[in-house]
């Protein structure tokens, strides 16, 4: 079957931050990403604000989940949040700063017509622009013993139904063991999303959550599955590449003044090409072998070292299969509106899978 070139802007963890004049991404890409925590409080102004950085990105489509900071976009935590605080707020100081129920849905369905949609976890599936067929896998949840939005408790774990032929996963959280190293050196993904990525072997996975993980790293599979996956059985690290992360862009105490000044200048390139670029196309150096390899891409933008290189969106070419309808007629396919096919598709809803 045919594929085309399709490029893919990824960002997560802006918390409702804007993008300077100097930082925001300026690259058009055929779908821009947004993997949560599209705010820090989960405030309804804040929400907005992360409305307009996302209808200002140069992309016809725009994919979007709630991260654990969002927590009013899982409203049965978010009600239980409230009747729980004491002494009870006024229902009047509530709706000022969160929102009525039910608003922030309004604000994503009126922002449909900017091509802003927002997923549900479950399978999503689009005709692009460019006549490729996408199928998407979302969400939001992530492993937490506090009491944010869509959290599971890591001992009781989390169903992730990914359908077969899935090209992209869209997680908020990292799949253990890949780009989820924390600060503190501890493994902080989670292992029923590795294990559903290592069967499904998607072409691209992204997230954020971990900020100090940030990076890229295309994944090599070993030929069958474990019966129980896991990244110590799974990956074949002899032949995985690492894209990025910070620690080649940041100086650390082992650097001498040459290789600091190295990292220095590959992170100003970056800063002044206002996102991190990645092609794994036909022709490319490490073109990406869909069913074989797959590309994990870690977004997060928030810094939490904000005197260090900046972490920027991510730019990522790959190639998808055009959908039927394109290979007959690829010319009237790059001319039409990326749509939803409802019909092929079941969304789960969120407090389907919900847990403590």
């Amino acid at each position: 079957m045919a594929s085309v070139k399709t490029r893919f802007l990824i960002l997560s963890d802006t918390h409702g931050m804007a993008f300077s004049s100097e930082r925001h991404p300026h690259q058009r890409a055929d779908v821009a990403i947004h993997c949560g925590d599209l705010t820090e409080e989960s405030k309804i102004a804040e929400l907005r604000a992360s409305l307009q950085l996302l209808k200002s990105l140069n992309a016809p489509l725009k994919l979007v989940i709630a991260g654990n900071h969002d927590f009013t976009m899982d409203v049965p935590m978010f009600k239980k949040k409230v009747a729980d605080v004491r002494p009870p707020l006024e229902p009047e100081l509530v709706e000022r700063e969160y929102g009525a129920w039910g608003e922030v849905k309004t604000l994503f369905d009126d922002a449909k017509k900017a091509g802003i949609i927002f997923l549900d976890e479950g399978t999503h599936r689009f005709v692009l622009e460019n006549g490729a067929a996408l199928t998407v896998f979302a969400s939001p949840f992530t492993p937490s013993l506090g009491d944010w939005g869509f959290q599971y408790h890591p001992q009781e774990g989390h169903d992730f139904p990914v359908e077969d032929g899935t090209d992209v996963f869209i997680t908020h959280g990292p799949p253990k063991g890949i780009m989820d190293l924390t600060n503190s050196r501890k493994r902080a993904g989670c292992p029923d999303l590795f294990a559903a990525a290592a069967r499904q072997r998607p072409r691209l996975h992204c997230f954020g959550h971990i900020h100090e993980a940030w990076g890229a790293k295309l994944v090599a599979w070993r030929e069958k599955a474990s019966e129980v996956p896991s990244h110590f059985s799974d990956i074949d690290n002899d032949r995985s590449v690492l894209v990025q992360n910070l620690v080649g862009l940041r100086r650390s105490k082992y650097d001498d003044d040459v290789s600091a000044k190295e990292k220095a200048d590959k992170a100003n390139a970056f800063l002044e090409d206002r996102c991190c670029r990645t092609s794994h196309c036909a022709g490319d150096d490490n073109p990406l072998e869909a069913g074989k390899q797959t590309l994990f891409v870690n977004a997060a933008i928030k810094s939490d070292d904000e005197d260090q290189a900046p972490q920027l969106p991510w730019l990522v070419d790959i190639e998808l299969q055009l959908a039927p309808e394109s290979e007959s007629n690829k010319a009237i396919s790059r001319k039409r509106k990326p749509t939803i096919d409802e019909t092929d598709g079941e969304t789960a809803l969120l407090d389907k899978k919900r847990r403590k």
